[in-house]
């Protein structure tokens, strides 16, 4: 009955348009006074969930992809995708989604790649005659691709979850990632030679080699990254300490578009993702407690486990659920409340925690991107100046794809384990 309250008010507070961290927290305070337990649970729980090293390295990357971003690494990564698949019909829808691959590898969070993509995508798009809900839906559905791929914070967040090896869980995210951009870029151009929309000229060698060196830099420090973490060079935190400084350089001295007074404006940024990040996962890790403390997670997998005890039903099943929070919670909150619930039922038939954690990130990306709290979809469309309803309808082939992918990705774990297992 109190687990029920809890959850009740939880989702009361979302409904009535408060942020999901209040409502975390303000449902968590009410349980709390119900049930007479001493509140000084709030800032206990709140720092157990903050309390590791590895939490460092979120404000960390949160800046090298921000220094980047001002550093002019943007523009450089388009250049380089318009290069490349321009010259297709939908060149610039194609070359959006393919700046999201590249991107997505720098800021590591897919509402920076729909905000920096999208500022210069959309315009672009619109004046070419592309249509605002198309050009907004490709925006938003190509950013989800990011988190998958290094630097990923959801992938951060899992591996403090689980003690689980965020190298490996970076690695487990790549092939899935570029399965997803495939079919995007295969949907887009469907799409796109249905509609007859335009393409651009080809491009030489000697252009699309120069566009290349243009991204190099930037499309390095992926290279970086995953070297430095898994040679053992440095941690994951260490690692992102490595990427600001880097940042700092390629944007100050090699792209020289960095100018130092921007930088005081850079690090507010930092600080206010930053801070809503911590405060997201703080309070979701206090709601948490209170589900565990419940009893919730073993009656989730009780409930689950006692429709079916087939490993594809039980995976279906899981699928489904991570799909519909994906619609209503934010990324993070869901990771922290429903990992540690979900993983003892994912590891019951089998699933290895890594490709797990890869397929629950993937099942709420998706979530970014669809209606009632997509942030994805709403700062896309909203670049666009068109109706959320016309962006959604725009979106449904592509969510049709993720979902394809998705199951792909579930029933198949040698596309999530197999780099990781290069490694051992």
């Amino acid at each position: 009955m109190m687990a029920l309250l809890v959850v009740g008010l939880f989702l009361l507070f979302i409904a009535v348009g408060i942020p999901i961290a209040f409502s975390l927290g303000l449902s968590a305070l009410i349980y709390l006074f119900v049930a007479g337990v001493p509140l000084t649970v709030i800032p206990q729980t709140m720092f157990a969930g903050l309390d590791s090293f590895v939490m460092l390295a979120i404000p960390a990357f949160i800046l090298a992809g921000n220094l980047m971003n001002a550093g002019g690494i943007t523009n450089r990564i388009i250049d380089f995708a318009n290069a490349l698949v321009g010259h297709i019909r939908g060149g610039l829808a194609l070359t959006n989604v393919a700046s999201s691959l590249g991107f997505g590898g720098i800021s590591g969070t897919a509402l920076s790649d729909t905000a920096s993509i999208g500022s210069v995508m959309i315009p672009a798009m619109k004046k070419q005659g592309y249509g605002a809900g198309f050009s907004a839906a490709v925006t938003s559905i190509s950013s989800t691709v990011g988190p998958m791929l290094p630097p990923s914070l959801p992938m951060i967040i899992i591996g403090t979850l689980a003690s689980i090896s965020i190298g490996d869980l970076f690695l487990a995210g790549a092939i899935p990632g570029v399965l997803l951009s495939v079919g995007f870029l295969i949907v887009t151009y469907l799409i796109s030679v249905k509609r007859n929309y335009p393409k651009g000229e080809k491009q030489s060698a000697g252009v699309i080699a120069k566009s290349f060196l243009g991204a190099f830099w930037a499309l390095l420090m992926v290279v970086i990254i995953l070297w430095g973490i898994l040679g053992g060079y440095f941690t994951p935190t260490e690692a992102a300490i490595v990427c600001v400084i880097y940042a700092f350089i390629v944007g100050k001295f090699v792209y020289k578009e960095l100018k130092f007074n921007e930088i005081p404006q850079i690090l507010m940024s930092t600080l206010r993702t930053t801070a809503s990040i911590i405060l997201l996962v703080a309070l979701a890790n206090t709601f948490g407690w209170i589900l565990v403390a419940e009893g919730v997670p073993l009656l989730i997998a009780d409930s689950i486990l006692s429709v079916t005890e087939n490993p594809i039903l039980v995976t279906l099943l899981i699928i489904v659920l991570l799909l519909i929070v994906g619609m209503f919670m934010e990324t993070i909150a869901a990771l922290v409340i429903l990992f540690p619930v979900l993983l003892p039922v994912a590891e019951s038939i089998g699933m290895d925690p890594i490709h797990f954690g890869v397929v629950m990130v993937l099942a709420l990306m998706i979530g970014l991107s669809t209606p009632p709290v997509g942030v994805c979809l709403f700062v896309a469309s909203s670049f666009a100046k068109v109706r959320i309803t016309t962006t959604v309808k725009e979106l449904i082939p592509y969510f049709a794809i993720a979902v394809i992918v998705l199951v792909i990705v579930a029933f198949i774990p040698s596309l999530s384990l197999f780099l990781p297992g290069l490694f051992e």
